[in-house]
């Protein structure tokens, strides 16, 4: 179980004053549990998915995972203790075969046979990809993939995706979906947070965590939150990136 209590975060801003971005958030994700934290854009959603990640370290509050305090530790401790992260944009590997990034992901001897099945997992013909280099001949949407298929190999318990779909087209959107879907229903000890605006990734969560300025507004069940967004800004942030 994932807890974050009292968090805070502030950088300075231009003029020289201190920009507060993150107000006294409290949050908690229980395992085997698939939660979308949504909300309008500015509010923070980002800066959340990093903080948990490691990338930034909270200026006040405490992260606890399975009950040990993570707060101090950075991205390389997290990933050790079992947090994974996905970037909202891909990074690319120049000279680095996909198989190779996923043997690096799964921490351990990885046969190609096993490779290749991460790969189908997210929809990729493994014979086509596993000794491509994973640099700028990928379309985004590929990477995409390829990224999701590093998170599938390493097993970890708790996997961060910072808006998944952003940059990608809207068949591999709709592939994107399927392959969250297949994560959720096949969920065991590990737990699932995306960061999102997505109705159609909302449509397939558990929980809905809805943050705006910085604090986290509600929180709860998909069927409860979900109804609760219609008229409001996140939810015309919402209607307004949905693939047309």
């Amino acid at each position: 179980m994932l807890e974050l209590k009292n968090i805070s975060f502030s950088v300075p801003d231009a003029d020289g004053s201190v920009k507060e971005i993150l107000h006294d958030l409290s949050l908690t994700v229980e395992d085997r549990k698939f939660l979308v934290i949504t909300g309008p854009n500015g509010s923070g959603k980002s800066t959340l998915a990093k903080i948990i990640a490691g990338i930034e370290t909270p200026t006040a509050g405490q992260i606890l995972l399975d009950g040990q305090d993570i707060t101090a530790l950075g991205i390389t401790e997290r990933a050790r203790a079992g947090i994974a992260f996905a970037f909202q944009q891909p990074v690319r590997f120049k000279g680095i075969k996909v198989y190779d990034l996923l043997k690096i992901a799964s921490g351990k001897k990885l046969k190609s046979a096993e490779a290749c099945e991460y790969l189908a997992q997210v929809g990729l013909c493994a014979r086509d990809y596993i000794q491509r280099e994973a640099n700028a001949s990928l379309s985004g949407g590929e990477l995409k993939r390829i990224e999701i298929a590093t998170v599938l190999a390493r097993q970890s318990r708790l996997n961060v995706f910072d808006e998944p779909e952003a940059g990608i087209d809207l068949w591999s959107f709709q592939n994107l979906i399927q392959v969250f879907r297949s994560m959720r229903e096949n969920i065991k000890d590990s737990s699932m947070i995306i960061i999102s605006h997505q109705e159609r990734i909302l449509n397939i969560a558990d929980e809905i965590a809805v943050l705006t300025d910085g604090r986290i507004e509600k929180q709860g069940p998909r069927e409860e939150i979900l109804p609760q967004l219609i008229g409001t800004q996140a939810a015309q942030d919402i209607c307004a990136r949905l693939p047309s």
